[in-house]
């Protein structure tokens, strides 16, 4: 089946996106502005057939500032100035009116849907369902994070007493907050940082990705109008030019990076002062799939489908490696290979669309170096068709069987290939777990509880989630996420992230001492010493 490149006016009027009016603006200091330095294209991963003929090429749609240093040390100096010591307005702000000021941003964001789920579709390629469900977990996030810190708020609203000192613990910011999001979920996983940052008093530079970044765009007015000046700050650009700079002033407090453990090693050690750098790192994984002899195969396969291929494989979250007993490997590849080839390879907007173009410039390449190494090593392309590539195009491979050495074996793909190992021994499972640089999740599919339950005792030992008879995940937002080894640092989830953007601290007083707190009280002098419930 031939590959999809429409004509312009082919593509449905709706769901068109021209190039984007507002992609050379960034926000600074309570201003958005419109940058005039050098700019690069942003060009879709959607190709498009000329309307006067000739070959395919990739869709502009927008031009993203490649800011300078200066550019991005007056975004932080910004953010400085808002935090001022801990004095600003927003960090010593009531709770209620951070809380008030991050749900006016939620409803003014909810106006940008539209924008923003084209935007997506466009730029990344995910496909129109899977962009709208982001954008509106997006959302449910945000209100879950009010929910959460108003619950947080509530626990600090009394004095504790012990050993003759009564004391008032509440969480308080940590301060200025370099923020990076992924290209692969660039307003979810984003602002999952970002919101929790803002919430707690931090003032945020956000470093936009190299992929993804226009989502964000449409909101620029919305962040500027909702919160106090340079409480959100945008730089986009080279990592090193931008965000490297930010960090190499000292001036950072906290890092919030999603992406590579290398880029971060990099952010972090940029810093002149690690030691006291606040790290919340989402980072690689390479999540297994454990197929037990005794497992429902079909339930396996359509787990598994789903699990690897969800947009495309390009998430952390995906299973990115099946280890399948050798009893029952042949026919375990058998219905993997029949499910991915029923997959439906379209259009981002087309219905059922579940294959979709790539938005990495080189990816399709990269990822055929990784099947021909493991065919190399005596693997196979199981599903008719797998591996096919054109332009941005990619058709799902399922690679089998992937042995101890090829790259597959190790190599995170992010990426529509699917590489499958046979084992023989149960030891084998928890020596691959160990053997990875990567702790976030895996998988089991099995029904012998005697065979099930050692080996999720010793994988909670490596790892931080482990998912029976289904895929690997990060929801609900409600449940820690998180990582060991490589794959992490800091948990996320919406009141795990609440702690990690804050610290403890706290007014004590001596038994007898009282008077001057009752009279803070009575007063209303102090945000921070009050038994007041504001909700």
């Amino acid at each position: 089946m031939a590959f999809s490149y429409p004509k312009a006016g082919e593509v449905p009027a709706a769901q068109f996106q021209p190039e984007y009016a507002g992609s050379l603006n960034h926000l600074v200091d309570g201003e958005v502005r419109a940058w005039g330095g050098k700019a690069e294209p942003v060009e879709s991963c959607v190709m498009l057939r000329p309307e006067g003929g000739g070959a395919p090429a990739r869709h502009r749609i927008g031009r993203l500032p490649q800011m300078d240093e200066a550019a991005s040390l007056a975004a932080l100096d910004a953010a400085v100035r808002a935090w001022d010591r801990g004095r600003g307005r927003w960090p010593t702000m009531p709770v209620k009116g951070r809380i008030d000021a991050v749900r006016q941003f939620a409803k003014r964001m909810v106006e940008k849907r539209a924008e923003c789920v084209r935007l997506l579709m466009w730029e990344i390629g995910k496909t129109l369902k899977d962009s709208e469900k982001e954008f509106d977990r997006t959302v449910e996030y945000i209100e879950g994070t009010v929910q959460a810190l108003k619950e947080l708020d509530r626990t600090g609203n009394r004095f504790s007493i012990d050993g003759g000192i009564a004391a008032m613990i509440r969480r308080s910011p940590l301060g200025v907050t370099l923020c990076l999001g992924p290209f692969n979920y660039p307003l979810n996983e984003t602002f999952t940082t970002l919101i929790p940052a803002i919430i707690m008093g931090n003032p945020v530079v956000m470093k936009l990705p190299r992929y993804g970044a226009l989502c964000t765009l449409p909101l620029l007015e919305a962040f500027r109008d909702c919160f106090p000046r340079g409480v959100v700050n945008t730089v986009s650009g080279d990592g090193p030019t931008t965000a490297g700079t930010v960090q190499r002033t000292g001036k950072v407090d906290v890092l919030a990076f999603i992406g590579s453990s290398r880029a971060a090693d990099i952010l972090k050690h940029g810093h002149p002062a690690p030691h006291r750098l606040r790290s919340v790192l989402g980072l690689g994984a390479k999540n297994p799939a454990f197929v037990m002899p005794d497992a429902d195969l079909d339930l396996a396969a359509a787990e598994g489908l789903v699990g690897a291929l969800s947009f495309n494989g390009q998430r952390c979250t995906a299973l990115k490696h099946f280890l399948v007993h050798r009893s029952i490997a042949d026919a375990f590849v058998a219905k993997l290979a029949a499910g991915v080839s029923a997959l439906k390879v379209a259009l981002p907007w087309e219905d059922g669309a579940k294959i979709t173009p790539l938005p990495e410039h080189g990816k399709a390449e990269k990822l055929w170096g990784y099947v021909e190494d493991a065919v190399k090593n005596g693997a196979k392309v199981v599903n008719p068709g797998g591996g096919e590539r054109e332009g941005t195009w990619f058709r799902p491979a399922v690679v089998f069987p992937v042995v101890k050495g090829a790259q597959l074996w190790s190599t995170e793909q992010f990426g529509p290939v699917v590489p499958v190992s046979v084992y023989d021994r149960d030891e084998e499972l928890f020596d691959y777990v160990v053997e990875s640089p990567y702790g976030q999740q895996a998988s089991i599919f099995g029904r012998d509880a005697k065979k099930v339950g050692p080996l999720v005792d010793v994988l909670v030992n490596q790892l931080c989630r482990v998912n029976l008879n289904a895929q690997c995940q990060r929801g609900p937002d409600s449940f820690p996420f998180t990582g060991r080894k490589d794959s992490a640092e800091g948990t996320l989830s919406i009141s795990d992230a609440l702690r990690v953007f804050s610290i403890r601290a706290m007014v004590a007083v001596k038994e007898g001492g009282e008077q001057i707190v009752s009279d803070m009280l009575m007063q209303r002098t102090s945000n921070f010493v009050r038994t007041d419930f504001l909700f």
